[in-house]
Order: structure tokens, then C-alpha cells, then sequence
């Protein structure tokens, strides 16, 4: 882990903004004293697939959904 001073952050953005793109860590120092430690935003999820390519993917049910819940239902009575 790298240590740098809040003037040497300031002089130095672009470099140290590299650094955290590089997985590194940075803490940043004020007389001596941490006072901030940064790390690099973990990189963006894949986006989900469109609603109709998931329904592409999902069987058809032979049964309709809302006499499934009634099944259901009856059953818990």
C-alpha cells in the first residue's frame, strides 16, 4: 500500500488515479496521520439479458401459474 500526503494527492491526481485503476491502494496522509484510504471501484456488473431473450430460455408451463398458486392454497387449508 502505497502513502502519499494531501499536497503530493494534489499535485499528482492523474498519477495516483492510475495507480488505483492498477488494483493498487493509496492512503492518504495529513501531518503524518491517515486520513483517507482509497481503493479502485470494483468494475461494472454485465448487464442482465433482455426480458425476451430470458423468456426465450424459460419452458412453457403446462399448468397456468394462477391454478398453480390455488393448488397451493388448497393445499395449506
Amino acid at each position: 500500500m502505497k502513502t502519499v500526503t494531501v499536497a503530493e494527492t494534489k499535485a499528482h491526481l492523474s498519477e495516483i488515479l492510475n495507480s488505483l485503476e492498477n488494483g493498487e491502494e493509496i492512503t492518504i496522509t495529513r501531518r503524518g496521520k491517515p486520513v483517507a484510504k482509497l481503493t479502485a471501484i470494483a468494475p461494472a456488473k454485465k448487464p442482465l439479458r433482455s426480458l425476451a431473450e430470458l423468456r426465450k430460455t424459460v419452458p412453457e408451463s403446462v399448468t397456468p401459474g394462477t391454478e398453480v398458486l390455488s393448488e397451493l392454497r388448497e393445499e395449506q387449508r
